[in-house]
């Protein structure tokens, strides 16, 4: 806290959005369409071209863990890492599913799969944001370790039994993504349901129907009184 000259008290600065942090996220997004001519660089079919999208990627995916670890711990967080994190984070995952099903490595139903878990997820938490945070649960942590394993064993240029074991690895990326979404649903709907501002909106309803109630009996109070005879 600031004292000042009126005894008021001013509150620690928000941290600036330029910040090493966010320039990590920033980062992560530029590498997207890099990762991407890489990857697609003569339809896939170019081994050194890969294993460039594969360290790109790599990177790509540190900065996602750094960024986070640094906001945190140096009180960096701030709403445009918030919302750019997430971003960065699904542009990178759809760039790399999107890009191993052109080239024909990784069939389109799981991309179209995950997909539409990972946007429809984004959504539901930024619909319910005005409730509180959910934060990322363990099952979601498998699965973005899952997915990322997964992405980088089918984007190196390995060998047939590499293949099998990439396979094994995104089936089981897909079946976590799937589970977690489902819990991320149930979470939310309890999140709606209990929140304080939750709570707040049943209170306001609960005596606006007990003032409504008090209203008519009055009502009828006075209208029993005004049909009373005189004496």
């Amino acid at each position: 806290m600031i004292p000042t000259g009126d005894d008021t008290h001013v509150g620690p600065l928000a941290p600036s959005v330029w910040n090493i942090a966010n320039a990590l996220t920033i980062l992560r997004i530029a590498l997207v369409p890099v990762f991407g001519w890489f990857l697609l660089y003569d339809d896939g079919q170019q081994s050194s071209y890969r294993l460039l999208a594969a360290g790109v990627f790599v990177v790509a995916t540190a900065t996602d863990r750094m960024d986070g670890d640094i906001a945190r711990s140096r009180g960096l967080v701030t709403d445009f890492g918030k919302v750019s994190d997430p971003i960065a984070d699904k542009a990178l995952m759809g760039m790399a599913l999107v890009g191993l099903s052109i080239i024909d490595l990784l069939p389109w139903w799981v991309t179209v799969v995950v997909l539409v878990r990972e946007i429809g997820i984004t959504a539901l938490r930024f619909m319910v944001i005005r409730h509180g945070v959910m934060p990322a649960s363990r099952g979601g942590k498998l699965k973005t370790a899952l997915q990322a394993v997964a992405i980088l064993l089918f984007v190196l240029p390995l060998s047939s039994p590499w293949h099998g074991i990439a396979v094994v690895v995104m089936t089981l990326a897909v079946i976590v993504t799937v589970a977690t979404g489902a819990d991320y649903v149930l979470r939310a709907q309890t999140l709606r349901n209990t929140s304080p501002r939750a709570q707040a909106k049943r209170a306001r309803g609960a005596a606006a129907v007990e003032a409504a109630e008090r209203e008519a009996a009055e009502r009828e109070d006075a209208v029993r009184h005004s049909a009373e005879p005189e004496v």
